[in-house]
């Protein structure tokens, strides 16, 4: 046969021919070629041939619904169904915020499914967990241009650094996981607190090394300036945790005594910074760039303060901020710029002051900066186990004496929806 004549075989698909290809003792589809002998394959290109055939046939027989069927949401993903304020329990409740809260007994599969749809939790989950990457890039650039191993005057920027990553990103779990129980919910939160607690003592330990006056350095509040910051941690934590047990009964003393917990170690810690301030009222400040960023960062101080007192703007019209705006949100903004130029400051007093504080005081010890963190980590985990342990071996409804609403359980909302 010439090429130019040649006629391409043709491929057909039946049961029950001549030429029927036996598999497994079953009968599969037949293959008939046409175009003479010349133009039939070998044997192992039919094999090749008729197994895809099967194949296609097995594929139509499926699409045809003879075969067996995928389920029909097996590709979608259900995000959790939201609730207003008047079908969750109480503990869950937050002032001004009316809708869009989560199921109360979520699971932790839920739980991170809601941070990507728009709940009242979305933007506090995002707004710290974002800056923990920006903060930890920042340490990775420091990491890379100072020897925070070998280089002891280093120590103390290197617990900050590490605090100002873990804070934020402690308090996006906490967040996040926060309704799985009104247990859970109480237990991430003093996470939470211990978290802002150890950043304290890390904004204690740079101050000690490279914020202090020059006229307090070797004295004796530049000495124990450490020690007694770790004291106050634990203040910090205690107080912060047991806000939480009369908070039902008693919400405004709650809120007086955690925001008081927090209120005092920050003024602890400022206080070398506030007499460096009021020297610059008196025309006798130096490293004014380090001062201006100081200055920027206790703005955004007072301002996280008054709005996690506040609850402004959802206090005057409730509803309205559910989503985006409320008080929460904007507290985390702030703290997060606040910290970022906290950072700034720092590393500007650190790199001007290096040769004076080098000259004029001893280098900073390990037991001082890193044995100290250790210190407060252990500390701090404790009390965290004592409150835990009480709210877990407590009677059920301990934290919440009004009984809850009644809240249907996932399972019946999904038949509701069936």
């Amino acid at each position: 046969m010439s090429l130019g004549r040649q006629t391409a075989p043709s491929v057909q698909m039946g049961l029950g021919q001549r030429s029927a290809f036996r598999q497994g003792g079953r009968r599969g589809p037949c293959v008939r070629w046409e175009g003479g002998p010349a133009c039939r394959p070998s044997l192992g290109e039919r094999q090749v041939r008729c197994s895809a055939c099967q194949a296609g046939a097995r594929l139509g027989q499926a699409c045809r619904g003879r075969g067996r069927r995928l389920p029909p949401d097996m590709l979608t993903i259900k995000l959790p169904q939201l609730f207003d304020i008047h079908q969750v329990p109480r503990v869950f409740r937050e002032d001004g915020i009316i809708s869009g809260y989560r199921h109360p007994r979520s699971s932790a599969l839920d739980c991170i499914l809601s941070s990507f749809q728009m709940t009242n939790e979305t933007v506090n989950i995002w707004t710290h967990f974002l800056p923990t990457w920006y903060f930890l890039w920042r340490f990775t650039m420091l990491c890379s241009s100072l020897d925070f191993l070998n280089e002891s005057y280093t120590w103390p920027l290197l617990v900050y650094m590490v605090l100002i990553c873990l804070y934020p990103f402690t308090s996006s779990c906490a967040h996040t996981f926060s309704s799985m129980s009104a247990e859970a919910r109480h237990i991430c939160y003093f996470l939470d607190y211990g978290a802002l607690s150890l950043y304290s003592l890390g904004c204690a330990i740079t101050y000690g090394a490279y914020v202090m006056p020059d006229c307090w350095v070797n004295s004796w509040l530049h000495q124990n300036f450490v020690p007694i910051a770790v004291l106050n941690t634990l203040i910090c934590t205690g107080l912060s945790c047991y806000s939480r047990f009369p908070e039902l009964d008693f919400p405004h003393w709650s809120k007086v005594v955690r925001t008081g917990a927090f209120v005092y170690p920050f003024l602890f810690d400022n206080i070398p910074l506030f007499y460096r301030l009021l020297l610059c009222l008196g025309d006798s400040c130096s490293h004014t760039e380090a001062l201006s960023s100081h200055c920027h960062h206790l703005l955004f101080a007072f301002l996280t303060c008054f709005l996690f007192a506040s609850h402004l703007p959802e206090r005057l019209a409730p509803g309205r901020f559910d989503y985006i705006g409320h008080s929460h949100q904007l507290f985390h903004i702030c703290a997060v710029v606040g910290t970022h130029f906290q950072m700034e400051a720092v590393l500007a007093d650190m790199s001007s002051r290096r040769g004076w504080l080098s000259a004029h005081s001893a280098l900073p010890s390990f037991p001082g900066t890193v044995g100290a963190l250790g210190v407060g980590i252990l500390l701090n985990l404790a009390i965290i186990g004592l409150f835990s342990a009480t709210l877990l071996w407590a009677p059920n409804g301990a934290l919440s004496p009004c009984p809850p609403n009644h809240v249907p359980s996932p399972r019946r909302l999904e038949q509701k929806e069936k």
